[in-house]
Parts: structure tokens; sequence; C-alpha cells
């Protein structure tokens, strides 16, 4: 009798957590296949695969916890990136309609679930504000490419400005709908998101992530936004960095704490990154004028060819300390350590080592550096 009521709770718990995803694929030739995918560190992972069947098509499966997926079907491509045209969803137990409008990939429905019911809600209100944002560029791209062959810095600032402002209504509509539902799933995607933009202050994401329904917190996304907020809180301003060692172009191993001086720049970059290449003449400007005052800098490079970061670093007359794991970007240990999601990024350090500013440019990085050498 026990052997059978262990049976039956435990086929309970898997039907408990099945999930099934019906879609209609209006339009799509049978035999055509059909893709799942869901959300890794590379990017999408591949779930499952089955093909159009009079119209429609089907997954199954068991989901424990909410996460994104996408679904995708072959021949529906974006011609800009050349890549298959995707629909999110969020995969969970219950069962999912996904309507897949092959024409207009943004006008695909989903449907079912809460979580679901929620996401569409959101992309619904989501769109006129994409719609809005798309409009903004066709009708101002030609302005802003005259204005960048002429240089007119004015111009570009007041288009940069008003596209700034379009994505700021995006931003809201996502912040006004965690503080209203701290129990959807998507509320944890939309906060993993602005933690990994910097686009909120850390203490911000914190306290909105701090009330999610407990429920939340074990999916992957929820303990992936978890720990780049512990990252980020280690590496805001008056808070001591953060101690690491590499190699440099010769394979010497040099830490952070070796090279401190009166100020200190971590410099995070790489040969590939033309943003990065272009600050390079800057930075050597500030360094030959102040580094016998007390400047030092640390360059922290995310290449994983060593041919090219020594070609970058002769090219650019780097003559500071450089070192690097060749790891690459995604997987850089000194990037995670510091939470760093994008290149260009420097911290700046007082001469306790203690962080006292976060990726400033030319003139406003030399002048936190002056006013820090003359402390």
């Amino acid at each position: 009798m026990k052997k059978l009521v262990v049976v039956l709770v435990a086929l309970l718990f898997v039907s408990c957590n099945k999930f099934s995803i019906e879609g209609t694929a209006t339009g799509i030739k049978d035999g055509t296949k059909v893709y799942l995918e869901g959300s890794g560190e590379m990017g999408p992972m591949p779930i499952d695969t089955v093909e159009v069947k009079d119209g429609k098509f089907e997954f199954e499966g068991k989901s424990e916890l909410p996460e994104i997926g996408f679904i995708s079907i072959d021949g529906v491509i974006d011609p800009q990136f050349q890549t298959r045209k995707m629909v999110p969803l969020i995969i969970e137990k219950g069962s999912v309609e996904v309507v897949f409008n092959k024409d207009e990939i943004q006008k695909s429905q989903i449907s079912g679930t809460t979580n679901n019911d929620k996401f569409a809600e959101y992309n619904k209100k989501a769109d006129v504000i994409y719609k809005k944002l798309q409009a903004f560029q066709t009708a101002n791209q030609e302005a802003m490419i005259a204005a960048q062959k002429s240089k007119d810095e004015a111009t570009i600032k007041k288009l940069q400005t008003q596209y700034l402002a379009i994505v700021d209504e995006m931003d809201k509509q996502s912040v006004d709908f965690v503080k209203n539902n701290p129990d959807a799933f998507l509320s944890v995607l939309l906060l993993e998101n602005f933690i990994s933009r910097g686009k909120l202050p850390t203490s911000e994401v914190k306290s909105y992530f701090d009330k999610l329904d407990s429920s939340l917190l074990a999916t992957k996304s929820a303990k992936n936004t978890k720990k780049m907020i512990d990252a980020k809180l280690k590496n805001e301003k008056g808070q001591q960095a953060q101690d690491f060692s590499a190699k440099t172009p010769d394979g010497k191993t040099v830490s952070l704490k070796q090279v401190l001086g009166k100020v200190t720049i971590i410099d995070f970059w790489a040969s590939w990154c033309e943003p990065c290449r272009k600050e390079n003449p800057s930075v050597v400007a500030l360094y030959n004028e102040l580094h016998a005052k007390g400047l030092n800098i640390i360059g922290v490079s995310m290449d994983d060819d060593v041919a090219k970061w020594k070609e970058a670093i002769a090219k650019d007359k780097l003559t500071w300390t450089q070192v690097s794991t060749l790891k690459g970007f995604q997987v850089d240990p000194i990037a995670k350590q510091y939470n760093v999601n994008q290149i260009p990024s420097t911290f700046i350090l007082d001469a306790k080592g203690n962080i006292v500013a976060k990726d400033l440019r030319g003139d406003e990085l030399k002048a936190k550096v002056v006013e820090l050498l003359s402390k």
C-alpha cells in the first residue's frame, strides 16, 4: 500500500508540473519545424522541436518553475539579423495557447496561464510605445545621419534626448508593472533587465526585488537578479574595490592591490570594442600628463585572442599595466566580479582603493582625477 501511495504522489507531482503549449501557425506548411527554446547564459537554448500539422503545433513537458521561453518557426526570418523571428512566452505549468503571426510577429498572441496573460497585457501596452519609437527613428533617421556627417553636436544631442525620452516611457511602464505585480514572473524578468542595463539605481531595484512574492525567488532569473544586485552593491561608490589578479601580456600575474596609486582607474576594454579604442587616445593623454603625480591605470581586457590584445596595446600606445584572463566578455571572472555588462566601463579609486566614481569620460574624468590628486 505504501508503494502505491508513493507512486500516486509522484504521478500527481509530475502532472501538477506539466506544461502544454498549443499553437496555431496559419500559412505555415505541414512538416515545417517549430522550435521551443529557453534562456541560457549565451542566448536561447533548445528545449524541444516539433512539426506543424494541419496548421497546428504542440509542445509538452515539465516545468517546476516559470522561465522565459521562445517559439520560432523555420523560414520565418528577421531580414535585418537573418535569424528566426521569435515569439516570447513564459513556460510554466498549465496550458498555454499561442497564435503565431508569421507576417507581423509582434501581433502574435499568447494566453492561457496567469503569467502569460499578464505578459500579453504588458506587451500590448509596450507595443504602443515601441511603435512610437519606430516612428521617431524613421522620421529622424536622415536628420541624424546628416548631423553625424556634419558633426552637428547640438542636433545629435537633441535627437538623442528625444529618443531617450520615449525609452523612458517604456521603463516607466516596466517599473509600474513591477510595483503593481510583485507576484508576476514578468516582474522578475523586468528587474533582471534593469539591473543588467544599469538603468535604475541598484538600491531601487533591490527595494522592488525584496517585495517580490516568495514563490518567485527560486526561479533561475530571480537567482541571477539577486546575484547581480549583490555584486553591484559591492561595487557602488564608497565601497572598497574588490581585489583581483590576472596575467599581463608577458605572462606575469599582477593584482589590483599591486598597482594602486594615489588615484587608480580600472579600465575594462577589449581590442574589438570600437568605443573603447576611440576613447584610448584621451586616456593615454591623461595618463601621460598625470602619472607622475600619482595616477595609475590597470586595463582589464575582455579579449580571448592574445595576439589581437597585444596588437591593440601596441597600436594604441597603452603603457600602463594590462591584464586579461583571455576568457572573453561572456565568461570573464573579473567582469562578473565587478558586474560589468558593457564596455568601456571604468572605476575610479582613491588612494585607499575606495570606489569614488564610475564610467567617467573625457573632461569629467580628468576633473575627477585632478580633484583626487589634489587631496
